[in-house]
């Protein structure tokens, strides 16, 4: 069994090992990490020859942790990655470059059907009816998507979002508010099957699915970092807020808002971002708490996109796709019947 895992702001951790009697046995521990002394790699070996193959990846870490001698140096590596990467070789995880990606970046869609598109492209792919998707979003209104648990009332500021026109929806995932308006936002979506985080915990998976966009971030000299549980910031601020959601039958949608030129007085008239939800961060106000793109990049909006995509195809190959007719007469049906309706955005008044 083969398992590979990417660490968050480390290196790549592949391990090989079989699996004999229940038991780990043959464990190989390799990678472009920095470990000394030399020999603490054979005690990483060591620690997990003989583990039960149905260990979860604390249990793992704990033994491999244990074993290292006291001056033992990892740089890039952790035992916590190596149990990681110990557990998608157990669940025959999938990597990035195992699969053929493909790009959807249309026109402009209403917030209620940009709901809708995530749930069936996400299925789609599921079910093996197309491949792994990242989708760029464009905006043909401003709008706020709450998260799906949260209230309606707690919020969103009815009267400031009709004074600002803003549509309100609520998407299937988790997590916070996020304000968007069609060129001071980025967003895009990841729908990917369960194979592909098989083995992370949903905590890690976040910043798994995050890594390509740090990546093309420092491309465009932004030093930015994925934060617990689902922010990635800067030492200006944050830019971008994540959320997952994992559906029947094997999917992940994983989608992200990106600020590009919020203009955080009309934010902070449309949201009610209460004073608990800014204590966690350190940050007194909202208007202080999110750092544009288009201030620290000095691109365009368009220029930015476009090297964000091209990052990605330089990593794991992507080709030009599109939203299938099937796939939108679904994605209209469902926006009408469920997202562009009261009853689902306000099913938690």
């Amino acid at each position: 069994m083969h398992g590979e895992y990417k660490i968050p702001g480390g290196k790549l951790v592949v391990v090989d090992l079989d699996v004999e009697g229940g038991a780990l046995r043959n464990v190989r521990v390799a990678g472009d990490f920095f470990l000394e002394p030399d020999e603490a790699i054979l005690d990483i070996d060591a620690a997990l020859e003989g583990a039960p193959a149905h260990a979860d990846a604390a249990t793992l870490a704990a033994r491999i942790t244990a074993a290292l001698p006291p001056a033992a140096v990892l740089l890039g590596l952790s035992p916590e990655g190596v149990a990681v990467a110990v557990r998608r070789a157990l669940t025959r995880a999938t990597e990035w470059s195992a699969h053929r990606w493909q790009l959807i970046h249309d026109r402009p869609q209403s917030p209620a059907l940009h709901m809708a598109l995530d749930e069936v492209i996400t299925a789609e792919v599921a079910a093996g009816r197309r491949p792994p998707t990242l989708r760029v979003w464009e905006w043909a209104a401003p709008a706020v998507i709450i998260g799906s648990f949260q209230s309606l009332r707690n919020e969103v500021d009815p009267e400031g979002a009709e004074h600002h026109g803003v549509t309100v929806v609520r998407r299937i995932s988790g997590g916070g508010a996020m304000f968007v308006e069609p060129q001071s936002t980025i967003t895009y979506s990841l729908s990917v099957p369960e194979s592909l985080v098989s083995g992370l915990s949903y905590a890690d998976s976040y910043a798994y699915l995050d890594d390509w966009v740090l990546g093309a971030l420092a491309d465009m000299g932004i030093k930015a970092w994925y934060q617990p549980l689902n922010d990635i910031a800067t030492e200006a601020g944050k830019i971008a807020g994540a959320a997952q959601k994992r559906i029947a039958g094997g999917g992940v949608l994983h989608h992200v808002t990106m600020a590009y030129d919020i203009d955080a007085d009309k934010m902070t008239d449309v949201l009610r971002i209460g004073r608990e939800k800014l204590s966690d961060k350190g940050i007194g106000s909202a208007k202080k708490r999110v750092d544009p793109l288009a201030r620290q990049t000095g691109l365009r909006r368009e220029e930015v996109i476009e090297r964000m995509i091209g990052s990605f195809r330089g990593r794991y190959g992507l080709a030009d796709g599109g939203v299938t007719e099937e796939e939108m007469a679904r994605a209209r049906e469902l926006a009408a019947a469920k997202f562009a309706t009261p009853e689902w955005t306000a099913r938690v008044p």
